[in-house]
């Protein structure tokens, strides 16, 4: 049964979910807030829209992009002094618009910063964000949830990596750095992309999960191994350690039978 997607910000992320939900049968239809990122989109056969939140929607097109049966809103907040109220807003303003839409079910892509470093494995319900983009991704977490109108399911990513995206020059030449005794949270963007599919096809809906590799290497491990990689100066930690967070994915494995493809991120710097 081919199913009509839409992607709310193509990206490093968003663009290749889209190219393979394409390969899988998929109608995608995509976002970006410029010309050029549209007509990128349309060259690869995307239907391509564009759409800015600032934060009232903008989008001549809004009811033929919205014109699907998935939305997946792959929006991250933006570095901002009001962040915690302005990214509320544009993701109210998109759920107003959904509401009046044929869309029945939505992915909302957060983030794992939406938990505290609490120096223990942290499950879906230990909520309380230290930071201000931790703070407004769970204010938008809940304007989705918290209608009638369709069903959402929040996927919390860690940390993102993979393709241009790999961590050798993260941290590179850098001194002083704390917390190298820290485990890492990290997930590829192959797992990204295939566990939101999977989410889609399983239709598992009206849910939130963590979503990140199985293994957990420590910080100066991981990243003075992947600088050493690309022949670049290691970082250089201090031994003081600030509080960290072990992500669990216990419950995605569990709901979705999912397996990861890439488990432990120490491999991925030696392919």
């Amino acid at each position: 049964m081919s199913k009509t997607v839409g992607i709310v910000g193509c990206g490093w992320l968003g663009m290749p979910l889209a190219q393979h939900l394409l390969q899988k049968g998929y109608v995608v239809k995509g976002s970006k807030t410029t010309v050029e990122g549209v007509a990128a989109m349309e060259a690869i056969g995307i239907e391509g829209h564009q759409l800015v939140l600032s934060p009232a929607l903008e989008c001549s097109t809004i009811n033929d992009f919205l014109n699907c049966d998935v939305l997946v809103v792959n929006f991250p907040p933006k570095r901002r002094g009001d962040i915690e109220t302005y990214y509320p807003r544009q993701m109210a303003a998109l759920v107003a618009a959904v509401e009046a839409s044929p869309v029945q079910h939505v992915i909302f892509i957060s983030s794992t910063s939406v938990y505290p470093n609490n120096n223990r494995l942290v499950e879906e319900e230990n909520l309380v964000p230290e930071k201000p983009s931790g703070k407004a991704l769970l204010k938008a977490e809940a304007i989705w949830h918290n209608n009638n109108r369709f069903t959402t399911t929040t996927l919390r990513f860690s940390g993102l990596i993979g393709y241009d995206r790999m961590p050798g020059r993260f941290l590179a030449g850098k001194k002083q750095l704390k917390n190298g005794n820290a485990p890492v949270n990290l997930i590829h963007q192959d797992d990204c992309v295939a566990i939101i599919r999977e989410v889609m096809e399983q239709e598992i809906w009206g849910k939130v999960f963590n979503a990140c590799a199985d293994a957990h290497p420590l910080r100066k491990d991981f990243y003075t191994k992947a600088a050493l990689q690309i022949g670049l100066e290691p970082p250089v930690f201090t031994g003081d350690d600030d509080a960290y967070k072990i992500i669990s994915s216990k419950q995605l494995k569990l709901f979705l039978g999912y397996t990861f493809i890439h488990p432990d991120p120490m491999q991925l710097i030696d392919a």
